[in-house]
């Protein structure tokens, strides 16, 4: 008999990772998009990208992953950076 992972505890503890990696993420397009906006020029990149820090915690596939390396692998870096995992 061995140990395993409480996997909705898992999902939890990566949605929070998330959370902790996008709010600076955020706050700097919040910026960008106030300089973009002072200068008229296209908000909708940014827009864009704030779109996708929000609906990172609500990826289907943290909800899907089966185990923890699953779930690590999840971690978009083109959206969030760095994984704390690695």
């Amino acid at each position: 008999m061995g140990f395993g992972v409480d996997m909705a505890k898992a999902r939890e503890i990566h949605k929070t990772k998330i959370r902790e990696a996008r709010t600076p993420l955020l706050s700097a397009l919040d910026v960008e998009f106030q300089k973009a906006q002072e200068t008229s020029a296209d908000t909708s990149a940014i827009v864009a990208k704030k779109n996708a820090l929000r609906d990172a915690p609500a990826d289907s596939e943290i909800d899907s992953a089966s185990d923890a390396d699953a779930l690590k692998a999840q971690w978009k870096t083109d959206i969030l950076g760095t994984s704390p995992y690695s």
